[in-house]
């Protein structure tokens, strides 16, 4: 059986992030609410560091891509989590998340799409660029973002840093081509 990719600390590594809110209740319908999210995301992200790549905040959910500077996912995760709720003066988190590390440009467009998308699957408006809790601005030019993101995803010793943690978790990194999954540059 192959080891569990998700929630690992891994530094050097993009993290694709899912966390729910308890019964899927509907917190983030109210605007201030979702300013509130955003506002304590970026603080974190800052005071941390990480780099944040993509997000979108859905009514009952969020989806990020980020790359924590110490690859410290689940304690990052959980101190956004954990501000968040305190703000808002009460606990509104399912105690899990999901965290999963993205190996490759592919993947990591994948995702980025995959959460710029997620706002028109679940019918919330006809186009993504309507979406106003998303990155999608941030990506297309297309409006006033209400988050930046990173336009440089890695930090400059991601690809070392990488390398070693998987390493020390005894799995092989190369593709067959002979080079790295994960890319060193956008």
């Amino acid at each position: 059986m192959g080891k569990k990719w998700s929630n690992l600390n891994l530094a050097g590594a993009l993290h694709f992030v899912t966390a729910n809110v308890s019964a899927r209740a509907r917190i983030f319908v109210d605007a201030s609410c979702c300013l509130l999210f955003l506002q304590e995301l970026d603080d974190q992200n800052n005071k941390w560091p990480s780099k944040l790549i993509a997000y979108v905040l859905m009514p009952d959910h969020f989806h990020l891509i980020c790359n924590p500077r110490d690859g410290r996912i689940r304690e990052f995760i959980g101190a956004v989590k954990s501000l968040v709720a305190h703000r808002l003066g009460c606990e509104i988190w399912q105690q899990s998340f999901k965290a999963m590390p993205l190996w490759s440009h592919w993947m990591v467009w994948q995702k980025i799409n995959y959460i710029h998308a997620n706002p028109v699957r679940a019918g919330l408006v006809k186009s993504a660029k309507d979406y106003e809790w998303s990155s999608f601005h941030s990506y297309y030019s297309t409006g006033v973002p209400s988050l930046t993101v990173a336009l440089e995803w890695w930090w400059p010793d991601d690809a070392e840093k990488l390398s070693r943690a998987v390493k020390d978790l005894g799995i092989s990194t190369v593709t067959s081509g002979g080079k790295p999954p994960f890319p060193t540059s956008r």
